[in-house]
């Protein structure tokens, strides 16, 4: 394998070869370069899901499609206080990141108009660094999210292009970059990956680890899919928790100096070996519950972050991070 900072397509796919019982040896490279690039700090982020179900789209791992019958709870946009009192809530947790996240394909003007005035308000009142996940935008709502003081736009592009049809038929993949591309060209920092375990080849995981690369997205949110029943992907098998660490070290060493965020769907797919997604190379994390499954305790997962020697921004810290 090439160095590990300068990795090309077809090093990757050497990589992909790695036997999953023998992947101590990459998990010790994507360490290293987290070790190098990010110190021993872990930020974590919160999310609300601020409107729930009705989704037009038919994403077939999702359980707020209105092509799937599931037990997902469905309500319109929350209010701008309930948006606010739940912003208050991570901080006092010492969140470092905030999301606010609405189901659907595109907001309209009014409810852009609720999430804008609850923003201006929340980074009046703290610290914390605002992201938002409100599916497609136009450049007006770009701009408007960034004039009320959104620092980070989320939109996942869920899965490899070549593959996406298997995934979603409703909007075309070049909906999803355009959005990438309209964020950025305002200022926005761009938080962008998708799930592993929709079935995907690991040639496909590769394709999109390198489309992130060109795309220059900021962040990179790694999600594991959680099969919910009344889905398409209901009956999908989960990732062995090795498979799982294997796609984390992949995205760091083809992404060296970017944030690797572990989300949804890990304590189901790692379990046991939560704490070493960190030593496969991811330096934040997603706490407190998903869109619509629980996560664990926030304490917890603080515990574990600390527990590990590693410092979660937001604490005062009296490890040596650096």
């Amino acid at each position: 394998m090439q160095n590990s900072t300068n990795m090309t397509f077809e090093s990757a796919i050497e990589f992909s070869k790695i036997p999953d019982n023998n992947i101590q040896g990459i998990l010790k490279k994507a360490n290293a370069l987290r070790k190098q690039h990010k110190q021993n700090n872990v930020f974590t982020c919160g999310i609300l899901n601020a409107k729930s179900g009705f989704c037009s789209q038919d994403c077939a791992f999702c359980a707020q499609s209105i092509h799937h019958q599931t037990n997902a709870t469905t309500y319109p946009l929350f209010d701008k206080q309930k948006i606010i009192d739940q912003a208050l809530k991570f901080e006092d947790y010492g969140t470092t990141h905030f999301s606010i996240v609405t189901s659907g394909f595109m907001l309209d003007f009014h409810e852009m108009d609720t999430i804008c005035n609850a923003i201006i308000e929340i980074k009046a009142r703290t610290n914390i660094t605002i992201c938002t996940s409100l599916g497609t935008i136009s450049s007006q709502m770009a701009n408007q999210l960034k004039q009320s003081g959104v620092t980070n736009y989320h939109h996942n592009l869920e899965t490899a292009q070549s593959f996406f049809s298997q995934i979603c038929t409703t909007h075309d993949y070049h909906d999803d970059i355009e959005t990438i591309h309209l964020a950025k060209s305002v200022g926005l920092k761009v938080c962008c990956c998708g799930i592993m375990g929709l079935g995907e080849s690991w040639e496909q995981r590769i394709e999109l680890a390198f489309l992130l690369r060109e795309l220059n997205v900021d962040s990179i949110p790694i999600n594991f899919l959680n099969p919910i029943p009344g889905t398409k992907l209901e009956n999908q098998a989960l990732l062995t928790s090795s498979t799982a660490l294997k796609c984390i070290a992949l995205f760091r060493l083809i992404h060296p100096e970017k944030d690797i965020v572990i989300c949804g769907g890990r304590e189901i797919t790692l379990q046991k070996d939560q704490p070493r997604l960190f030593f496969a190379g991811a330096n934040g994390l997603m706490i407190g519950d998903y869109l619509t499954t629980p996560g664990q305790q926030i304490e917890t997962d603080l515990k574990m972050i600390r527990d590990l020697g590693l410092c979660v921004k937001g604490y005062e810290c009296n490890q040596n991070c650096r």
